[in-house]
């Protein structure tokens, strides 16, 4: 269990970076050299990889601002009943280890 934290966290910090506005320049920037270094292999194969890259992005992107709507609207929920002031640290806490919890708490209502 301890030796997936390290590669959670990484994968977990990919996401969230490949979520920002950067990473969309970043695909600009790999299509401008790729046009500028080898305009002969950019062919349709290639422009179709570079549109699912820029997919992927926009869906990433649109995915981590409703998470992130999701956690604002859960935060100030929250912090307006004092009952549920035990399970604010669970962001700190695996997928699974969440899921276990709302098993349990489904369990017990």
């Amino acid at each position: 269990m301890l030796a997936t934290r390290p590669i959670t966290s990484v994968l977990t910090s990919i996401g969230t970076l490949t979520s920002r506005p950067a990473a969309f320049l970043v695909l600009l920037a790999y299509a401008a050299l790729w046009l500028f270094l080898d305009r002969a292999s950019l062919n349709w194969h290639g422009a179709a990889t570079l549109f699912t890259w820029a997919m992927t992005l926009f869906i990433q992107r649109a995915e981590h601002r409703d998470t992130q709507a999701i956690h604002a609207k859960l935060d100030e929920m929250l912090r307006t009943n004092s009952s549920a002031s035990n399970i604010t640290r669970i962001d700190d806490e695996e997928p699974e280890e969440i899921e276990k919890h709302r098993t349990r708490k489904q369990q017990g209502d």
